[in-house]
């Protein structure tokens, strides 16, 4: 089984990521994990991606592309049957046309482009109500999974902070980049006849049984 999952900043992607590879037993590849354990291993490609880090500029597209090409070389997405989920990549159309490419040179046509759906007011909510504890690491919500005393980690009193990233402007930001750069994937795999939307309006387990109703109906191999 072989899955791009699409999706706006605070759509939820991270939790289905996990649900879905813990299911189908298939590696979560994200583009996070790639940099970081090319750049922590002393790669070829990891130390091209510290030069370009280093002086401050964005990796390129064509070295992001090299990484995933290379992580789906890795024996445990060749013991999954080839199967994996790609959660970050592609984050453009060059990008997914790389993986394109990739994917009919490598016999690993993509099974699905799983989009989660969520409105713009809704993302900015979840992710600016977002506090994170800074010792152990433990999320809460100041709506939707406050802590029992207000602005205090449950389980070792610290006191909760918010993400410079989490903070609404910054968070509408990350939203117009998503949709000026990686909405236009949509309409790509949707020409393709990938794309499945789901509703990420709905509680995690509501939406994982939507996504799980579409993946029960492919051959898995």
């Amino acid at each position: 089984m072989r899955i791009v999952l699409l999706g706006p900043p605070g759509a939820g992607k991270g939790t289905q990521a996990k649900l879905i590879c813990e299911t189908y037993n298939i590696p979560h590849i994200s583009t996070g994990d790639l940099f970081r354990e090319n750049m922590n291993n002393d790669t070829p490609l990891g130390k091209k991606a510290k030069d370009f880090m280093a002086k401050g500029l964005l990796v390129p597209d064509d070295l992001v592309v090299d990484m995933v090409e290379d992580r789906l070389t890795h024996d445990d997405v060749v013991s999954a049957g080839y199967g994996f989920l790609l959660d970050g990549f592609p984050r453009t159309v060059f990008q997914a046309e790389a993986l394109d490419g990739i994917s009919k040179k490598r016999n690993l046509e993509l099974d699905f482009a799983i989009n989660l759906e969520v409105p713009l007011d809704v993302l900015v909510e979840r992710i600016s109500g977002r506090r994170i504890c800074p010792s152990c690491q433990a999320t809460y919500h100041v709506i939707f999974n406050p802590p029992k005393v207000e602005g205090v980690c449950d389980f070792d009193s610290a006191s909760l902070y918010q993400r410079e990233d989490d903070k609404v402007e910054t968070v509408k930001k990350r939203i117009q980049v998503y949709q000026e750069q990686t909405e236009p994937l949509i309409a790509f795999y949707k020409e393709k006849q990938k794309i499945v939307d789901i509703n990420g309006l709905q509680n995690m387990n509501d939406v994982f049984e939507d996504i799980k109703r579409v993946l029960d109906g492919v051959n898995i191999i």
